[in-house]
């Protein structure tokens, strides 16, 4: 780790960090940045940091970005400290003596957030009070950005949740057929088109202003969100990039979509693929009445509505690349695409029958 140390020391002199580097490890979590966990001694005793590469390949305007996530952490700051709590519950990036949220150079795009200590984050869980505490993070998160201007915030990667539009791609790309694949996927096709009429049902309530467009976070994976290691509760939402604007069932529905499947999002074995309810409950029961108060009343009526838009949304993306050859999700073997798009697909219509049950449950813990 020699040279890398060296690029944390002229890092350090950037941001202002005043001590020595001890020692330094990759972060393993997420697939697209370059993340390390940097320990630095300092006059005052031993500190560590979170230096992260941002790839600019996929965050073409790493800079925008950057911007959004200012606007925001601040937002939430502010409020925190109204509150008289802990500014500890946002993330917080150092800032160069420019005053700068990032460090660009020829050789990447840097920035750096001081560790939350004591934490932990967990990729998948069955302990229905660690789904529930995620639900309030998230929750949380929206409603201390509720009277945020959402609009006023970069869309990172545009059209990102357009359910409408993602469908109308993938069936030109049918039309087209690159790869000489679409045969052997008719029959997920024609579950698409019979799904795609509720799939398209949040796009049209957007286009009629029935759905206001808020702050979210459209990374709502429980991975995304710091747990307290002696308590087990949520202190910090991260990976604040893709924060932009949304609709609150996008952020609900990819978290379910994520943490309530009984299987793993590309389990070939569909019988053993389906919603759990247990799971979806406690989720809900953290992240609505943290943010009910904030919502209209349609947007609570879309909010289990969005587990299976997103669910659908993804099915589509991962035959999409199947049919297209494999272009932009890491796969594999050859079928891997085609076997998320299956699971996805199952899933989504365990949802579909299942969808009065999970409005009535969204309806019992938001009227309590």
């Amino acid at each position: 780790m020699e040279n890398i140390n060296e690029k944390f020391k002229q890092l350090c002199d950037v941001f202002g960090i005043k001590g020595t580097v001890k020692e330094s490890s990759v972060i393993s979590n997420g697939n697209i940045n370059t993340t390390y966990d940097v320990q630095i001694e300092e006059a005052d005793g031993l500190k560590r940091y979170v230096f992260q590469k941002l790839n600019i390949f996929v965050f073409k305007n790493p800079k925008r970005i950057m911007s959004n996530i200012e606007y925001i952490t601040e937002h939430i700051a502010e409020k925190l400290e109204e509150a008289g709590e802990s500014r500890d519950e946002v993330m917080h990036f150092l800032h160069t003596a420019s005053g700068k949220n990032y460090y660009m150079e020829d050789q990447g795009f840097w920035r750096i957030s001081e560790y939350v200590s004591n934490t932990v984050a967990i990729n998948a869980s069955d302990d229905l009070n660690k789904l529930r505490e995620a639900g309030r993070a998230f929750g949380r998160f929206q409603t201390m950005l509720s009277d945020f201007d959402a609009t006023s915030l970069y869309e990172t990667i545009p059209n990102f949740h357009n359910t409408r539009s993602r469908i109308a791609v993938f069936l030109r790309h049918v039309n087209e057929d690159p790869c000489g694949r679409v045969e052997l996927v008719l029959d997920e096709i024609e579950r698409i088109k019979r799904l795609r009429p509720l799939a398209i049902r949040l796009n049209e309530l957007l286009d009629s202003q029935e759905l206001p467009l808020r702050v979210t976070h459209n990374d709502t994976k429980i991975n995304n969100v710091l747990f307290d290691r002696d308590t087990g509760e949520a202190k910090t939402v991260i990976d604040l990039d893709t924060v932009m604007p949304g609709l609150v069932a996008h952020d609900f529905g990819d978290a379910i979509r994520f943490a309530a499947n009984t299987a793993m999002e590309d389990e070939p074995d569909l019988s053993k693929v389906s919603l759990d309810m247990n799971k979806f409950r406690a989720f809900a029961e953290g992240f609505i009445p943290e943010i009910v108060s904030t919502l209209t009343e349609t947007e609570i009526s879309t909010m289990a509505l969005g587990a299976f838009v997103m669910t659908v949304e993804l099915a589509v993306r991962f035959l999409d690349d199947y049919i297209t050859g494999d272009a932009y999700f890491k796969t594999l073997y050859r079928e891997h695409n085609l076997v998320r798009a299956r699971c996805q697909l199952h899933l989504a219509e365990d949802m579909y029958n299942k969808l009065d049950e999970m409005n009535k449950i969204i309806s019992d813990i938001a009227k309590s």
